[in-house]
């Protein structure tokens, strides 16, 4: 295949572009463009962004049909096909379909069981072959040392190396024993920063021993493990590398270190071109060019795609040492295609994903890992709450997630037979609203739900200071018990708490989970991956 393809379309094998998986008719813009990149540029491959599983799969065999070469799919998939959660359709409230949705791999780090993160792997790598998805873009192996790090966090399993290795090893085993290709990001770590790379470019002053004895050793796990792919980060490394160039464009960290010294033979992604840490320096074409110098095989999301084949096919002809680097990363997609069976058939059949994706045996894994995973950080002797004294259970989240809270609430109540008020409030909720609220609860036992997800590219992962500093007020009087399902460090905001229970994970099964730890009807096991000082240590965990 190789040697049937021009230049040109040589370098269009590098270049992956964004796509939704939202359901579009063939006359749509949208999808003209996608199936233009496709059919007439050549383009290697997509990466997957949001949709239903059935209409990500219909898109994926479109698509494919379309294609002379079979594309390479991929999908930001942490760390499962939860991303593909579908719809919540309003006013009814009705739930779309939906892949099976594993907690994150912070909750799998508060297992400590790497045979959970084997089984999380095999699921993820299960249900993406089945909707047409070949590449996971997980595990995150970065070590999250840093409490302030808004784009890492719940992504990590941990800040122990150790710890982190071996659960991202056996993911990794999993996704590939799952059948699609796991991914080790972002290399050469991306844990110990305080910056948002969608936002900016983040600078970690760390030396290159540090990087050795800390970051790098989940790579080393990964790679051992037969990892296939690996992604580099928008980073700036000038203690080590003596500038701020990001890494993704650097040769000492792509070549010199990934492949010469980890001796990494599989294939090289760039995070995302129109990421602000390496786009606010270099025009989209510079970033191309400059990334696989660097030794990058794939080019992932660039802001507009021709353009970019253009510029690499213009640079082979005046260059030919770098001809032949974009014929070395063209072969190892084509490489890679060919293990992934892609030459006898890229479609999937509809019928086969229905029997995979989201079926009842990979709900309960990850039902289970949400169990292990309830973390108990503070306790003053409340829990369990048994007896059916009434509850107001005060659920913190952004207006968009409409379902937060849900089960939680449903859960307790069958749980514990109390009667529950429920209350939303949202990051504009007021103080005065707020203030209300703890007037009508008086009299009952107080639940504060904190939902904080990770917004990409947002770096909201905080609970605003008028929510914050109400659930501190209410600590004197009314001890409530605050359930952090998502970020952990939110304690950090209201350090007088005095029961606090973590998950880790927004979503049914950590909902579900939290509810019956306090209610006594399951264990709490779970032990907390991370640190934040002053407030709790690694490995802390009230055994119950």
């Amino acid at each position: 295949t190789l040697a049937a393809l021009t230049p040109r379309q040589r370098a269009a094998q590098l270049v992956h572009a964004w796509i939704v998986g939202d359901y579009e008719s063939t006359t749509d813009s949208a999808f003209a463009t996608t199936a233009a990149w496709v059919r007439d540029d050549g383009i290697g491959g997509v990466i997957m962004s949001v949709g239903s599983p059935v209409e990500v799969a219909v898109k994926v065999n479109a698509l494919q049909a379309l294609a002379r070469v079979p594309l390479l799919i991929s999908a930001d998939i942490e760390p499962s096909l939860g991303r593909l959660e579908g719809g919540v359709y309003l006013p009814s409230m009705i739930r779309g379909g939906s892949a099976t949705v594993i907690p994150t791999a912070m909750a799998i780090g508060a297992t400590g069981d790497t045979a959970l993160a084997y089984a999380a792997g095999r699921i993820t790598g299960l249900e993406s072959r089945a909707v047409g998805i070949h590449i996971t873009y997980a595990p995150v192996t970065d070590v999250n040392v840093n409490p302030a790090n808004p784009v890492i966090n719940v992504r990590s399993f941990g800040e122990a190396p150790g710890a982190v290795a071996a659960l991202g090893a056996a993911f990794v085993r999993g996704v590939q024993d799952g059948g699609a290709v796991a991914t080790a990001k972002h290399f050469p770590g991306h844990g110990d920063t305080d910056t948002d790379s969608h936002n900016a470019l983040p600078v970690l002053r760390l030396t290159r021993a540090r990087l050795d004895s800390v970051e790098l050793r989940p790579f080393r796990a990964a790679i051992e493990a037969g990892v296939a792919s690996v992604m580099s980060a928008h980073i700036a490394l000038p203690t080590w590398l003596g500038d701020d160039v990001p890494a993704t464009l650097q040769p000492r960290v792509l070549t010199g270190l990934l492949r010469d010294s980890l001796g990494f033979r599989g294939l090289v992604i760039t995070d995302a071109l129109t990421m602000d840490g390496v786009a606010r320096q270099f025009t989209q074409a510079d970033i191309a060019i400059r990334a696989v110098r660097a030794g990058a095989d794939v080019l992932l999301k660039p802001a507009d795609v021709p353009p970019v084949i253009t510029a690499l096919t213009a640079e082979m002809t005046r260059d030919p040492a770098f001809a032949a680097r974009v014929t070395e990363a063209a072969r190892r997609n084509l490489a890679l295609k060919a293990r992934l069976g892609l030459q006898r058939g890229a479609q999937v059949s509809l019928d086969t994903l229905r029997a995979v994706v989201g079926r009842a045996e990979h709900r309960a894994i990850a039902q289970r890992i949400a169990d292990r995973s309830v973390t108990l950080l503070r306790d003053d002797g409340a829990l369990p709450m048994r007896g059916a004294a009434p509850m107001t259970v005060v659920t913190y989240a952004a207006a968009a997630e409409n379902t937060a809270g849900d089960a939680f609430a449903a859960e307790l109540r069958r749980a514990t037979g109390a009667t529950i008020r429920r209350v939303r409030v949202t990051p504009q909720t007021t103080r005065a609203e707020l203030d209300s609220i703890a007037t009508a609860s008086a009299g009952t036992r107080l639940v504060v739900l904190t939902a904080v997800r990770r917004v990409e590219g947002a770096g909201r992962t905080a609970i605003v200071p008028t929510f914050a500093d109400w659930v501190q007020a209410q600590v004197p009087a009314r001890a409530p018990l605050v359930v952090a399902t998502g970020n952990p460090y939110v304690i950090g905001q209201f350090p007088a708490v005095r029961r606090y229970l973590v998950t880790y994970s927004v979503g049914v099964a950590p909902e579900r989970a939290a509810a019956r730890a306090i209610a006594g009807t399951q264990p709490i096991t779970g032990r907390s991956p991370v640190s934040l000082p002053g407030q709790f240590m690694r490995g802390d965990g009230v055994q119950r």
